[in-house]
Parts: C-alpha cells; sequence; structure tokens
C-alpha cells in the first residue's frame, strides 16, 4: 500500500456504488483510483471525497494498468470557504482544469502541487478575482519552462498545449464584472 498527500481534482460515476477519483498528488502526479463503495449510504469514504478537498490517501497499485483502488481517505483541508460562492467555484475548477491539461498520469508534480493548493487556499481565504487567475497562469508557465516576455501567460499556455480550457473567456469576464461591480 502506498500513500501520499493528493488534492481532489475529479470524480466520475463508475457503477451504482463506485467512483473514479483522480488526484494531483503530491509524490505521484496525477493518480486515478476506484473508490469501491463511495456511493452507498454507509459508506467509509462518506464526505471524504469533494472536490477540492485536500488530502492525505492510501491505496493499491493496479498490477494491471493505471486505475489504482483508494483505501484510505484522511480529510486534511475542506477548504470549506472555497465553496460559499459561484466565481471561488468556478475559479478553482478553472485552475482543476490547467492542471489536468499540462500533466501526464503518474508523472510526478510537486512543484505543480504546491502551486495548486496554494491557489485554492488563497480561494478558501479571499475572493476570486482576475489578479489570482492571471498569477496562476504566470507560475505555470514558469514552472512549466514555457513563460516568454512578448506574450501573455495565457497565449503561452494555448500554443503551448494548442488550447486554454473552453470557459476561460466567459470565466475573466465573470470576474472582470464583479469587480467592477
Amino acid at each position: 500500500m502506498e500513500s501520499t498527500q493528493a488534492i481532489l481534482l475529479r470524480r466520475t460515476k463508475l457503477t451504482e456504488t463506485s467512483l473514479i477519483v483522480t488526484w494531483l498528488t503530491e509524490d505521484y502526479g496525477k493518480l486515478k483510483t476506484v473508490a469501491k463503495g463511495a456511493r452507498e449510504t454507509k459508506s467509509r469514504f462518506m464526505g471524504r471525497l469533494d472536490l477540492f478537498f485536500e488530502c492525505h490517501i492510501q491505496f493499491v497499485r493496479s498490477k494491471r494498468g493505471d486505475l489504482h483502488t483508494l483505501r484510505e481517505v484522511q480529510l486534511t483541508e475542506p477548504g470549506a470557504q472555497l465553496r460559499t460562492d459561484y466565481l471561488r467555484i468556478a475559479l478553482a475548477s478553472y485552475f482543476v482544469e490547467l492542471i489536468e491539461l499540462v500533466t501526464e498520469a503518474e508523472h510526478p508534480v510537486p512543484e505543480l502541487f504546491d502551486l495548486i493548493r496554494r491557489a485554492l487556499g488563497y480561494l478558501n481565504r479571499q475572493a476570486a478575482a482576475i489578479r489570482p487567475l492571471e498569477h496562476f497562469e504566470s507560475e505555470l508557465t514558469r514552472l512549466l519552462g514555457i513563460q516568454h516576455p512578448s506574450v501573455t501567460a495565457a497565449a503561452a499556455i494555448g500554443r503551448a498545449y494548442h488550447h486554454l480550457p473552453k470557459d476561460r473567456a466567459a470565466l475573466v469576464r465573470d470576474l472582470e464584472g464583479a469587480a467592477g461591480a
């Protein structure tokens, strides 16, 4: 059994009782686990598998593929304030989409884990705004080695990965509108 600190990026229904949970982990990079029985009413995972939760997880590696079995989850940071308004959730979701875009399965990226951890922590303490979005993109390009002085961080990510998350323009409009309100 292996263990690591992890941030929950995505949950997908697998069966009537189980979920596929995608994590960004401190030690293993992006990792997918099966949470067997997670959708049952008396699940041992009840209340521990929500988006943006930071947890200490234990899992058993699959011998046949990249879908591992989640065994234990200890919630370390729920980010309760992060869920208090739409813009915080939307910005956190955008950060997660960027992380999913630039990471490969099971390739350790501790600096990106630290970046998303800090970004979610910021959103847990502060309102969503355009500045944290731009800062996250800038730090991401710096860490990936694709920062370029003549283009914005968003343009650099778009060039390197051939697209940005599709909702970026709407998110920017919403953030700028909230700042002007």
